[in-house]
């Protein structure tokens, strides 16, 4: 192990945050070089795809370098920064001299200073993000690569993807001869924008960790591309081509308008129901139900004394009771198997608009709480996920999603179902409405209730079945004393 009083320069890497996230964003710096850092200190506040994540550095003492801006976005197994262990705070300076901290860069002669990978046992607690895989890294043999700059001035082209002579800015795209075996690259956003623009990776040297490719390298590959009109050089036979992609990109950033990265929350948003309407075959159904009773029993609960009881708690519980009633809709398709999977667990997911875009808290085991419990739940889950503080476990897992969109003062919709889900129940406005009550014409609190579920795991029988029992409930909760 190694010690505090070694004066150990560590390097510390973005971890593995869990649920198949490959890279996140760097959002907010929470430590200086040169300040010093205890043992599981959160030094970054990051965002992925599903959560921001304060990450906690697993080694004690002085912050000698950090790697990236604020917005910039590192794949999973990038430094994030490093720790001169056992050093005091006069001595972070001195370490962090050769640094510059704002583009996170160290020096030759750091890097060449720290003890090979072999020897290396750092010491830490490993809480580096509870329960997402703290365990330490296999240690790797850093490949050393001589970069080659593209060739700039007379004829401004090199084989690969050439750099403008004009261009001063951005990251320094390097080319290398293709070659076989594996592409360095881990993300699939990459590999996929690289594909949706006819680019060979193989053309590419990452400016990553070992020559990773990153999203930077692409990007500024093929804003060097359409800087030289759209022409680049072929490597084989020395001509010209045209790519079609690059053009049409050229031509699409001429067009008035703002663009808008789709990232983060917003860009997994978009994968997910992109997915869902490409993989799951979806119907909804939709019935208007006399909320009057529902709304009644609530006040005579809060009135009881205890805790206030909430409207989507008693929702929740009403559909945890109907899917005990039809289990087909809580269940999802396995295609690789050709197999409906019945899921035992009811854990119901909830839409949440925030500042950062839409999520879906889990509510775990909802089949198991009664109303005070799945009120405590909710009101926690919002509360976090207003302030960002959901964790990639509990945006994940469910098996139903309810979705109360009358928030927004509509009344109905017609949702796309939270992949790999099988159903989601969608909850319009309550609004005073004329209503035939016993036989005479009254106002009565009027909601609409649809059910958009995948045609896969039941037929429409079952999904009118379902949404016929949720809204009899409704009408009259004592329906729900049977089964209480």
């Amino acid at each position: 192990m190694a010690h505090a009083s070694d004066g150990r320069s560590m390097e510390f890497k973005l971890p593995d945050l869990g649920e198949g996230l490959t890279e996140a964003e760097i959002v907010r710096w929470l430590v200086e070089v040169g300040d010093v850092v205890a043992v599981d200190q959160p030094v970054v506040e990051v965002e992925t795809a599903k959560a921001m994540v304060e990450v906690p550095c697993p080694y004690g003492g002085v912050v000698t370098a950090r790697f990236g801006e604020e917005g910039t976005e590192l794949p999973v197994g990038a430094p994030l920064v490093t720790v001169a262990v056992g050093a005091t705070a006069a001595e972070g300076p001195a370490r962090a001299s050769g640094t510059d901290a704002g583009s996170g860069t160290g020096t030759d002669e750091a890097r060449a200073a720290e003890p090979p990978a072999a020897e290396k046992e750092p010491e830490g607690s490993g809480n580096v993000l509870v329960g997402y895989g703290t365990s330490e890294a296999p240690a790797r043999r850093r490949r050393v690569r001589p970069e080659r700059r593209v060739a700039t001035g007379a004829s401004g082209r090199a084989n690969g993807w050439a750099r403008d002579a004009g261009q001063t800015t951005g990251p320094a795209v390097r080319t290398a001869e293709p070659v076989e075996g594996p592409v360095p690259v881990i993300s699939p956003l990459v590999r996929r924008l690289a594909r949706q623009n006819d680019m060979d990776l193989r053309e590419l040297t990452g400016s990553g960790p070992d020559g990773l490719i990153l999203r930077a390298d692409v990007e500024y590959a093929l804003r060097a591309a359409a800087a030289q009109g759209g022409r680049t050089a072929d490597p084989e036979a020395g001509t010209s081509r045209v790519p079609d992609a690059a053009s049409a990109a050229s031509s699409a950033s001429r067009s008035d308008g703002t663009r808008v990265p789709l990232k983060g929350v917003r860009g997994a948003v978009a994968d997910k129901l992109s997915r869902s309407r490409r993989e799951i075959p979806d119907a909804t159904c939709w019935v208007d139900a006399d909320a009057t009773g529902l709304m009644r029993a609530r006040t005579a609960m809060n009135a009881s004394g205890g805790p206030k009881i909430s409207l989507v708690a008693l929702l929740a519980r009403i559909c945890t009771a109907a899917l005990a009633r039809f289990p087909e809709l809580n269940s999802t398709v396995d295609t690789q198997a050709r197999e409906i999977v019945r899921l035992d667990g009811v854990h119901i997911g909830f839409a949440a608009q925030t500042d950062r875009g839409l999520v879906v808290p889990v509510v775990r085991d909802a089949h198991a709480r009664d109303a005070e419990s799945l009120t405590a739940e909710f009101a926690r889950l919002t509360e976090a996920a207003r302030a960002g503080r959901l964790t990639p476990g509990e945006l994940t897992g469910g098996t139903f999603t309810l979705n109360n969109y009358g928030v927004f003062g509509v009344d109905g919709s017609t949702p796309i179902i939270n992949h790999p889900e099988a159903a989601m129940l969608g909850v319009g406005r309550i609004v005073p409405k004329p209503w035939v009550h016993d036989g005479e014409l009254a106002v009565r609190q009027v909601v609409q209730l649809s059910l958009t579920f995948d045609h896969r795991v039941c037929d429409g029988g079952t999904a009118g079945g379902f949404l016929r029992y949720v809204a009899d409930c409704v009408e009259q909760p004592a329906v729900l004393l049977r089964t209480l």
